[in-house]
């Protein structure tokens, strides 16, 4: 294993530390590990344990990530290290984002240049920091974004909106989108389901909405029974509408039965079309459906008259008639990046 000093960490007493990358603000003694399980304290400096431990390489669609206003129809290259700082009992990559344990961090080694490389080579014009939490492996995210924007490539993560506003200042420079997971508008299934909080959750979105110029989308996971009740949704939704504004792209994604949640059923259909008529009512213009292939609600649709303009069959565009990043049938502009 190669040992990685961490980046944002201070020195407290003795020899314990605090780790500044996450809302956690872990408080690790000599010989321990932060809640990620992958960044430990040795003879009080602060590691990454992960830095060369990669566990997942992949030639993605954008959309798949999802982001549907962020350079459509392209590919990213996709990396993950293992680790979390959530313990969410539905999560759809458990196997790698629940996996570090005591000393055993499996993945394999790859420099940020291998990466950048395999990137333009595969022919992606963006590098997504994914699958797992990319937070918890932010030494190479950052080493490899800025290579990534040397070589004229995008940035990309896939979060859960726990990191911490210093380091979303750290990201900014080089940082072009992010999706961010928000699971649920209650303290309660944030405390139950992923042993986290909500509040930061809120806190980081806010801060990237107004403070940064980085392109965000939000996805929420509908589980029947636990975050669909439609006074939830219209609290979250509100939430949106006054933090973000109405453009913000809003995907609404169906669950499945995983990891310590396989006792329940699928979203049922009815449930995402009624979510998606409160984010409509809310007044955001931007709704999507997910997991739920040749939906009603994934193609986009111009919020002005009404055309569709990105045709979409599951990651695959089926037309773009965006032109100079506007409706071409009234002139209404469409916000994004990257459009024709």
């Amino acid at each position: 294993m190669t040992l990685k000093e961490a980046i944002l960490w201070e020195k407290r007493e003795g020899q314990s530390v605090r780790c500044r990358l996450c809302h956690w603000g872990c408080v690790i003694k000599a010989g321990a590990a932060g809640r990620c399980r992958v960044r430990k304290n040795i003879d009080g400096v602060l590691y990454s344990l992960n830095y060369d431990k990669l566990c997942a390489a992949n030639d993605d669609p954008i959309e798949k990530k999802p982001l549907f206003h962020f350079l459509p129809g392209s590919r990213t290259f996709s990396i993950s290290a293992p680790g979390c700082n959530f313990q969410c009992v539905f999560c759809q990559n458990w196997q790698i984002s629940q996996s570090p344990q005591e000393n055993v961090i499996d993945g394999s080694a790859y420099s940020p240049q291998q990466i950048v490389d395999a990137a333009v080579e595969s022919g992606c014009k963006s590098v997504a920091y994914t699958y797992t939490e990319p937070t918890v492996f932010m030494e190479i995210c950052a080493e490899t974004a800025v290579l990534a924007k040397q070589r004229g490539l995008y940035n990309v993560f896939v979060s859960n909106g726990y990191m911490s506003l210093e380091a979303v200042d750290l990201m900014k420079s080089w940082l072009d989108a992010i999706n961010i997971d928000l699971k649920a508008f209650t303290e309660a299934f944030y405390k139950d389901l992923c042993k986290a909080r909500l509040a930061p959750v809120l806190e980081t979105i806010q801060y990237i909405a107004q403070e940064t110029d980085i392109w965000l989308e939000i996805t929420t996971l509908l589980i029947p029974g636990k975050n669909d009740s439609e006074e939830e949704l219209k609290a979250l939704t509100a939430f949106l509408i006054k933090t973000c504004g109405a453009d913000v792209p809003w995907h609404i994604s169906r669950f499945f039965p995983q990891y310590k949640m396989t006792d329940g059923e699928p979203t049922d259909n009815a449930i995402l079309q009624r979510a998606y008529n409160i984010g409509r009512q809310a007044g955001l213009r931007y709704v999507y459906v997910g997991n739920l292939p040749g939906n009603w609600a994934e193609s986009t649709m111009c919020p002005a008259c009404g055309k569709c303009l990105i045709e979409r069959s599951g990651y695959e565009i089926m037309q773009n008639n965006i032109k100079d990043a506007s409706c071409p049938y009234c002139g209404t502009k469409i916000p994004g990046i990257g459009f024709l």
